[in-house]
């Protein structure tokens, strides 16, 4: 059984490892894909592919 202070570490632990892998993976399609030309489609295109 693990107290809470063990519980708290683990779920700050796990929060900050979502948190980087979020972050890498956010930097790579930015590296990967050019930044779009602002166009009125353009804004609708980024809402449906996220």
């Amino acid at each position: 059984m693990i107290n809470n202070s063990e519980r708290i570490r683990i779920r700050r632990q796990m929060q900050r490892r979502i948190r980087d892998l979020v972050a890498e993976r956010r930097r790579s399609r930015l590296l990967e894909t050019p930044p779009e030309p602002p166009t009125d489609s353009g804004t609708e295109s980024r809402l449906t592919s996220v």
